[in-house]
């Protein structure tokens, strides 16, 4: 893993607006594809990325992208739904086609095999170049909660007491919070060419003090994301707060700031 803290959540932004944008632009003619999370954590980077868009001319014609989890029982046009989410906070902002924008439908009258056709819908776009994830309190990616397999793939989840506490305050109360989703499994994740995760706030520091310097468990299962070759971690101090070896970070990325400023004369 790669560890990058910043001192706030607009910092952290611009270093995964950086990466996303380093894929879109990469990938030329052929288009990105692009993982896409909802939630408050990458709020932040998809206000960034449209800045990119209207004032610097980054443009998302030719990408695509794939959400990570849908609630159940929450029509695309649901205003909590993260169909109409992520085309609030960032695809009605950007030249990305709305119509290359996918997500599970959580009106399915079938969830489970509706599970099944997105996870097929993903590998059979080629995967996903670069991901973009928050955390949860308690660990969780996508809506892989404690107890999940490490190697599952796209499926029904039913959330945690802790994760309707924490998303009811998108609800009027608790009570209207859905309490199952069709989640991306960890393994489908997994297979992510780059994944960039990004939290902020000292609620998270327990979280990612276990998936960066803990051991690998399903009691916090974004652990796995250490078996994965290309993961960037980008928090900013508070959320740092935990890690035992935040200064040997700091160094590492002090050092790779100084080759890349060398790199550049």
């Amino acid at each position: 893993m790669q560890i990058h803290i910043v001192p706030d959540a607009d910092a952290g932004a611009r270093v995964v607006a950086d990466l996303f944008e380093r894929a879109v632009r990469d990938a030329g003619d052929q288009g990105a594809t692009l993982g896409l999370a909802t939630g408050s954590s990458p709020v932040p980077t998809y206000a960034e990325l449209i800045r990119r868009h209207r004032e610097e001319g980054l443009s998302f014609a030719r990408s695509r992208a794939y959400l990570l989890d849908e609630y159940i029982g929450l029509p695309a046009d649901h205003e909590q739904s993260y169909h109409r989410f992520i085309r609030e906070n960032f695809v009605d902002h950007i030249d990305l086609d709305s119509a290359q924008v996918h997500s599970p439908d959580g009106a399915a009258a079938d969830p489970a095999a509706e599970a099944v056709r997105y996870d097929q819908a993903i590998q059979q776009a080629g995967g996903v170049d670069v991901q973009i994830l928050g955390i949860g309190s308690n660990g969780h990616i996508g809506f892989n909660e404690p107890g999940s397999s490490l190697v599952s793939r796209t499926r029904v989840v039913g959330l945690t007491p802790q994760t309707i506490s924490d998303n009811s305050r998108y609800f009027t109360s608790a009570d209207e919070v859905p309490v199952r989703a069709i989640s991306q499994g960890v393994g489908t994740i997994l297979e992510s060419r780059r994944i960039v995760l990004t939290a902020s706030g000292e609620h998270k520091a327990e979280a990612i003090a276990q998936m960066v310097e803990g051991a690998v468990s399903a009691r916090w299962p974004a652990t796995m994301l250490q078996m994965h070759p290309d993961v960037v971690v980008v928090i900013d101090e508070a959320a740092a707060s935990r890690l035992e070896l935040a200064d040997y970070y700091r160094h590492l990325h002090t050092l790779e700031t100084e080759q890349s400023s060398t790199a550049a004369r």
